[in-house]
């Protein structure tokens, strides 16, 4: 039965007020699609059976990128290419220019966007089988067995479920301090990227703080990170079309020699994009050396707990936290 999609009843409105009524309406059985890229894999593997499908891609006001007088804000319908290639993310912000460059291939950043590739969802093959695992209503992990293929999976924070997020922009949208505009049935809210994401301790059925009816329709940055020295690197089976082994987004400020302030978010290690603070707080104040980048590599895999085929993620980790410090 693969790919062979089950039937649903499709509605592209072209307003967020008609979109969120509809899916308020449909609530459990109701799916927004944006980009389309990873809603079909789950609709063609028969996983994911919504009774109501709202595409989001007629709605114009959610696309598009805009100066604002404290940074930018950017469309959640925004493509990655687009993002990619807008002169004003490049010249300010280019550590989320380089991670939307590194999604997947070109034809899928052409038609992929920003907010799809934040919201999607969990990568895991077990997960995205069908099997009844823990995050998906079941009592095992199967990923987190003697015998799972776990190599793709987390160092921090599992509870019962091991899957990470697979998002190369997520981790830089946190590293930026980005704030997330969500629109639902009770209003508008604005959720920092650190709290957008969320893991399976918290509510192990989703990877964001989206609730059925609730739709991302802007990414906020600030401009505190703005011209800063910026550095992103994504480690992947495959140069093109893969997710990331680990990929690591951040942004440095120097002054007079020294690290006076920096953000550091790794991905691809745990469930959710995560910042590294302790490692900030270590190396600010610090010359971005050789020194102060083992130092600051030791304490990132710090609490790390490998699984049976991941080990080589705590090494990698920590070259790519002395890679972002010696910039």
């Amino acid at each position: 039965m693969k790919d062979m999609m089950p039937s649903f009843n499709l509605v592209q409105p072209t307003d967020v007020e008609s979109a969120i009524n509809i899916l308020a309406e449909a609530g459990e059985n109701g799916w927004a699609m944006a980009g389309g890229q990873d809603s079909l894999d789950w609709f063609k593997d028969r996983i994911k059976r919504p009774h109501t499908v709202v595409d989001l891609s007629g709605i114009e006001a959610l696309k598009g990128i805009r100066e604002t007088a404290d940074g930018v804000e950017i469309g959640a319908l925004t493509t990655l290419t687009t993002v990619e290639n807008n002169p004003i993310i490049k010249e300010k912000y280019g550590v989320l220019a380089m991670a939307a460059g590194r999604v997947a291939s070109p034809q899928i950043r052409n038609k992929g966007t920003i907010g799809g590739n934040v919201s999607q969802d969990a990568r895991c093959w077990y997960y995205r089988s069908g099997l009844d695992c823990y995050r998906a209503g079941g009592n095992t992990c199967y990923a987190d067995t003697p015998e799972g293929m776990n190599r793709e999976h987390c160092l921090f924070g599992a509870s019962r479920c091991v899957a990470v997020s697979p998002s190369d922009t997520a981790v830089a949208v946190t590293t930026l301090e980005a704030s997330m505009v969500i629109v639902g049935p009770g209003g508008e809210r604005v959720v920092p990227a650190s709290e957008y994401f969320i893991g399976p301790a918290i509510d192990i059925t989703r990877m964001t703080v989206l609730e059925p009816g609730d739709v991302l329709t802007a990414i906020r940055i600030p401009s505190k990170w703005a011209g800063a020295q910026f550095f992103f690197e994504k480690v992947a089976d495959r140069n093109s079309w893969d997710f990331p082994l680990v990929n690591m987004a951040a942004a440095m400020k120097i002054s007079g020699g020294v690290i006076e302030d920096i953000s550091l978010t790794c991905g691809a290690v745990e469930c959710v994009p995560k910042r590294l603070t302790v490692v900030e707080d270590i190396v600010r104040g610090s010359e971005p050396n050789e020194e102060t980048a083992n130092l600051g590599a030791g304490a990132a895999s710090r609490g790390a707990s490998p699984l049976n085929y991941n080990h080589f993620k705590i090494p990698l980790m920590e070259n790519l936290v002395k890679k972002a410090i010696r910039g």
